[in-house]
């Protein structure tokens, strides 16, 4: 499997963008104990099952994370208080993630509240900027801001989906301009 990752101690897209090496990626460091909000078309309670499915133009946001797709389960754990807490997050259809200088869009993503990862796969593409990397997979991880992009994308379901083409990562970077050439 090709495997391009993407790392900067300082931020995990400051190889993206002719950024100074001292920038970090909006999500790095997110505060994933932020509440969760959500808006959607329709909402479905399994309660038994401890989730709620939302569907039709679904938006979640979470401090300076906002992400969008046309259906989400949110998976929750509650307790004898009535509290519910969100743990995980599974979108589908057109999902768009964003933060206020990256963007990631994929046809499906999971956001693990507790490991702190966003895994999106299937067509993937990740913008900063005039910057542009496409593959199958792209993981990042919150605590690191470790981003890591792979060819083709493995689903949970075991099912495969080719990210372009050619099965490999690909990516245009812009460069700075230089006088005299």
């Amino acid at each position: 499997m090709t495997r391009l990752s993407i790392f900067c101690a300082a931020g995990a897209f400051a190889l993206l963008g002719a950024v100074p090496a001292s920038s970090q990626s909006a999500l790095q460091g997110l505060n994933t104990n932020a509440p969760v909000d959500v808006a959607a078309d329709r909402i479905e309670v399994e309660d038994r099952a401890d989730r709620a499915i939302f569907s039709g133009n679904v938006n979640v946001r979470q401090g300076n994370l906002a992400l969008d797709a046309s259906r989400i389960t949110v998976n929750y754990s509650g307790n004898a208080g009535g509290d519910v807490q969100v743990r995980r997050l599974d979108a589908s259809g057109g999902v768009f993630v964003r933060s206020p200088s990256e963007t990631a869009r994929g046809q499906f993503a999971t956001y693990d509240l507790d490991r702190r990862l966003i895994t999106m796969i299937g067509g993937v593409e990740l913008n900063q900027g005039g910057n542009i990397i496409r593959g199958g997979r792209l993981v990042i991880d919150l605590n690191s801001g470790r981003a890591v992009v792979d060819g083709r994308s493995q689903g949970g379901d075991g099912i495969t989906t080719q990210g372009t083409p050619s099965g490999r990562v690909t990516g245009r970077f812009t460069v700075p301009q230089r006088g005299g050439e």
